[in-house]
């Protein structure tokens, strides 16, 4: 069946007449730069979601490919002079082309059934993983690969190395301040942080800790609805939101959970940039219900900046004629992190008071990577063509690391640097922060 035409939301429209037309966004856009192309620019979208809002233009094929050919960086919304919320009118616009049938063939059931029935289920995406972790060290997957579709190759290409079973544990629902206390802080896991990337979550909770703070992780949290928003899928999103909400709005945390003496905290935080904007988002998705909980999201280096971070015991390194050596890192800033949440300086602060790392700058530190949810998945040639542009400032600095703090951007670049042949680790912040920048640790 053909897709319907499809009516934008009143709030499109509304959001589209902060619009001035300046044009100042144009060279953030990265989908713009690698085009030229004015509709591939946000100045260019909005047009085309006012027209589709105003009836000037009907059945909407081109703004239902724009939609999606959008990264949505929000890269733009740094650059605005007046403030339009660009995010919130893609999540509305998107959410107005899924529902209309422009996304119904096999490659958006297969997202849907993905983003619906696995992700945010974690006993289904733990046997998922695990199958995935189990193929990898008997080779299977690497057997496969040759009679795989491109996509499904293009997706291992992505895929780190998968964890253990024992490294993808559960993390403990207390862990109590290390020396002097300084107050008590809850920590959001996520759904893929906990299944592949454990190992910062650990240091997540760790260097919590060694500053002084009660880490509580409530077991009863789930996804946070991001990937699902930016999907299309708002319904989905605004479910989980709801249930975040009441895990960490109202009072703190479960009030059935008896196992500490106080269920109220400081800070939620927030270790993946992705996440961190969704939460923040969530009075968008569902109104006062999720103030409590989005005033309280706070970005592990966001946080550790505000309270004083407590800088590690110095690792120990040398170079082959014995001299200390620094370890060269590059931070590139997540998306999310630096234009959805506005935190820019707080990771390059903390960094600099790590002893024997020596932050390196490059070119194009907060253009997108290209990861952006799963649009590396969906959009391979835009990605790469966005991607190959920010290998080309990274390499020229020349790093030891690159840090960054989403996991889309972790897989992203590492991906890029194994397609280039660059020898450097890809790592979080968190993971220089605790061990003092001792990466062996």
């Amino acid at each position: 069946m053909a897709p319907s035409a499809f009516v934008l939301p009143e709030a499109v429209y509304q959001k589209s007449l902060d619009c001035v037309h300046c044009g100042l966004c144009l060279s953030s856009c990265p989908t713009y730069l690698a085009t030229g192309k004015e509709t591939s620019s946000p100045r260019g979208r909005i047009y085309l979601m006012r027209g589709v809002a105003e009836g000037r233009i009907t059945g909407g094929e081109v703004l239902a490919e724009q939609a999606y050919e959008c990264l949505g960086c929000r890269a733009c919304e740094t650059a605005c002079p007046s403030g339009v919320d660009f995010g919130g009118m893609l999540e509305l616009t998107r959410e107005a082309v899924t529902s209309s049938g422009w996304r119904d063939g096999p490659a958006g059931r297969f997202e849907r059934l993905v983003l619906r029935h696995i992700l945010p289920r974690p006993a289904r995406l733990g046997a998922l993983v695990g199958l995935l972790g189990l193929a990898q060290r008997l080779r299977l997957d690497r057997l496969a690969l040759p009679f795989l579709p491109r996509g499904i190759r293009e997706a291992h290409a992505l895929m780190p190395r998968i964890p253990a079973a024992a490294e993808r544990r559960a993390l403990p629902a207390f862990t109590p301040a290390e020396g002097e206390r300084r107050g008590r802080v809850a920590f959001f896991v996520g759904c893929v942080m906990p299944e592949i990337f454990g190992a910062i979550n650990r240091a997540t909770v760790r260097v919590l800790a060694q500053n002084g703070f009660d880490v509580m992780v409530p077991a009863n949290q789930g996804c946070c609805g991001a990937l699902q928003a930016h999907s299309g899928d708002l319904e989905t999103a605004r479910e989980l939101a709801r249930r975040n909400a009441q895990v960490f709005g109202s009072s703190g945390v479960d009030p059935a959970d008896s196992s500490h003496p106080s269920q109220d905290f400081e800070a939620l935080i927030v270790n993946s940039a992705g996440c961190g904007a969704a939460m923040r988002d969530a009075v968008k998705w569902i109104g006062a219900e999720g103030e409590r909980y989005a005033g309280r999201v706070r970005d592990i280096a966001e946080f550790l900046d505000e309270v004083g971070f407590r800088p590690p015991t110095p690792a120990s390194r040398s170079t082959s004629n014995g001299e200390p050596d620094e370890l060269r890192v590059c931070y590139d800033d997540p998306c999310h992190l630096v234009h959805g949440q506005g935190v820019g300086e707080a990771p390059r602060r903390l960094l600099a008071q790590v002893p024997g790392l020596k932050l390196v700058a490059h070119a194009d530190p907060t253009a997108c990577c290209g990861a952006a949810g799963i649009y590396n998945l969906t959009h391979r040639e835009m990605s790469q063509t966005v991607l190959n542009r920010k290998l080309d400032a990274l390499e020229a600095a020349r790093p030891d690391v690159i840090a960054s703090g989403n996991p889309g951007c972790l897989m992203q670049l590492a991906k890029g640097a194994r397609q280039r042949g660059i020898t450097l680790r890809v790592v979080h912040p968190v993971e220089l922060l605790v061990a003092g920048g001792d990466l062996s640790a």
